[in-house]
């Protein structure tokens, strides 16, 4: 953790705190560490305050408010930065989620005077990406590396942990006779929740004044149809996994988009997770001083009651 002063222990904001890894993330810190919670909404700010100590500060703001967040990150040393979206809609925009939300959030840093953010960020993100989620996520990676805030970056693919959505979609797939999927020959390369929690406490702790940008997935990269099989492994089944083309599915899905209000699903959102991710982590785990969870590990922690030994 950065160094706090004899006076007062470290302080830290967190940006996205009702989020899954925002959850983990304040247990982690807890203990250690004083934290400010942000949400944007009353619920969120309800479920913080069930779950989160006493101890924690949780306070409801928009995200582009500057004012509003240097107010919250007054005595902090430090922010943790989880606003981000997967799924844009008529009242929730890329631009407003991301670029506003980091622009506001280094104005604030700077009144603030705080010494450090750790961004997590998507793999594959980039301003000049033709998929309208990574240019805006690669936008905002641009803006903080534009900044005079020291500010560590992670991009990470699919992120499983305990009970969280993506864990319960892929058992869902695991356990069912026949798995529909988009495209089952992309390539999925999933991290484990705690881990990415070890390597947001580890930028925290990164000596030196530098930016830097990390790509950290999991251990392993495997086609999507592979990981649901060794999913289905794991709980005790066998799915037979049928592959459907990507290019008729985004026809139908930009279909339903221009004629309904908020679709379920979007194009920009399946390209996305339709995106190959295959990188060496090593580097990055090295980096940060983690240990990754291995892939079959991290799905009996997040399929079935077994937890595996962790960095969380």
């Amino acid at each position: 953790m950065l160094p706090a002063s004899s006076a007062s222990p470290t302080r830290v904001l967190i940006t996205g705190a009702n989020g899954h890894l925002g959850r983990r993330l304040i247990a982690r810190l807890a203990p250690s560490a004083s934290i400010v919670a942000t949400v944007r909404s009353d619920a969120a700010r309800q479920a913080v305050e069930r779950n989160a100590p006493t101890s924690v500060d949780v306070e409801q703001l928009d995200y582009r408010d500057a004012q509003a967040l240097a107010r919250a990150a007054e005595g902090c040393v430090a922010a943790v930065h989880l606003v981000g979206i997967l799924k844009e809609t008529s009242t929730n925009r890329y631009v407003d989620a991301h670029e506003h939300a980091t622009r506001a959030l280094v104005a604030a840093a700077r009144a603030a005077r705080l010494r450090r953010i750790v961004y997590v960020s998507i793999l594959g993100s980039d301003p000049d990406s033709t998929n309208a989620a990574l240019a805006s996520k690669g936008r905002a990676e641009r803006i903080l590396l534009g900044s005079d805030i020291p500010t560590v970056i992670l991009r990470v693919p699919m992120v499983l942990g305990e009970d969280d959505y993506a864990s319960r979609a892929l058992g869902a797939r695991a356990r069912s006779r026949i798995a529909w999927l988009i495209r089952g020959a992309s390539l999925e390369q999933p991290i484990y929740a705690g881990d990415v929690v070890a390597a947001i406490v580890a930028g925290l702790e990164l000596s030196g004044d530098d930016d830097v940008v990390l790509d950290l997935a999991g251990p392993e990269s495997l086609s999507r149809a592979d990981l649901v099989r060794r999913a289905g492994s794991v709980v005790g089944a066998r799915p037979v996994c049928v592959s459907l083309p990507l290019a008729p599915v985004l026809g139908v899905v930009g279909l339903v988009e221009r004629l309904t209000r908020n679709p379920p699903v979007t194009r920009a959102m399946l390209e996305v997770l339709d995106h190959d991710d295959r990188i060496d982590p090593l580097p990055a785990a090295a980096k940060l001083g983690i240990r990754l969870t291995p892939l079959d590990e991290m799905l009996a922690a997040c399929l079935s009651t077994n937890e595996p030994s962790t960095n969380d």
